[in-house]
């Protein structure tokens, strides 16, 4: 059971990686942003509304259906008939403006061989929003969102292997960059390098991360994705 991945690039090496997929938030921005909160509020609100719960019960829910069918959005489009577009729209309408430019992970990007493309369980509107307000949206070829998922979020199986036809992805010389460590298993077992960015402030990491648990399927952990892509040999 591998429980200490490497946390240098170097160590295995990636000159294999043509392909590299990350997920959005709390990856490509610090978990300790106060972007991610806003939606989690957003989501509560939202549930409250629609079911007329009081908010307690909605953010119970709302972790509930988080747990066991990956997203929110989810549970309730499989319990309760959600039409998802009204959700998304409402739980995305937020202040982006609280993320700070990123001047290094645009360097760190620029240097990296290999096409780039974002796999996020949330809308492509939202991922546009945070790769401007970010000021990396060049680099990337192509946003994978969870419409073009069918609504079907990580970590189902089912949406990588979407994923990867819909952009010709060859799973084995490509890499995945991912908050969430669960997230990464399916990536692992179609043959993908996996990268966890792992952040104690994250804001569900004392539900989805246990001490102990297994990480044979994570290949490298790094608490910095800009020092970690500094360091991957060869780049640009």
């Amino acid at each position: 059971m591998n429980q200490t991945p490497p946390t240098d690039p170097r160590r295995l090496g990636l000159g294999h990686v043509r392909s590299w997929v990350f997920d959005l938030d709390n990856t490509l921005y610090p978990a300790s942003s106060s972007l991610f909160p806003q939606i989690d509020v957003r989501m509560r609100q939202f549930i409250a509304e629609r079911l007329n719960l009081p908010l307690d019960e909605a953010y119970r829910l709302q972790k509930h259906y988080y747990r066991e069918f990956g997203t929110t959005l989810r549970g309730l489009m499989v319990v309760h008939g959600l039409e998802p577009d009204a959700f998304l729209d409402y739980v995305h309408d937020i202040d982006h403006s609280v993320l700070d430019v990123a001047p290094a992970l645009d360097a760190a990007l620029g240097r990296l061989d290999g096409r780039k493309y974002i796999f996020t369980n949330g809308s492509a509107r939202h991922a546009e929003n945070v790769l401007d307000r970010l000021g990396i949206a060049r680099h990337f070829d192509a946003i994978f969102d969870i419409a073009a998922a069918c609504f079907i979020p990580k970590p189902q199986p089912e949406c990588y292997q979407a994923m990867v036809k819909r952009f010709g992805i060859e799973a084995r010389r490509s890499a995945m960059v991912e908050d969430i460590q669960r997230n990464l298993v399916p990536a692992a077992a179609i043959g993908m390098t996996t990268v966890w960015v792992r952040a104690d402030g994250h804001p569900d990491f004392p539900v989805l991360h246990q001490a102990g648990e297994d990480l044979s399927h994570v290949h490298y952990v790094t608490d910095d994705l800009v020092a970690w892509l500094e360091q991957i040999p060869g780049a640009r």
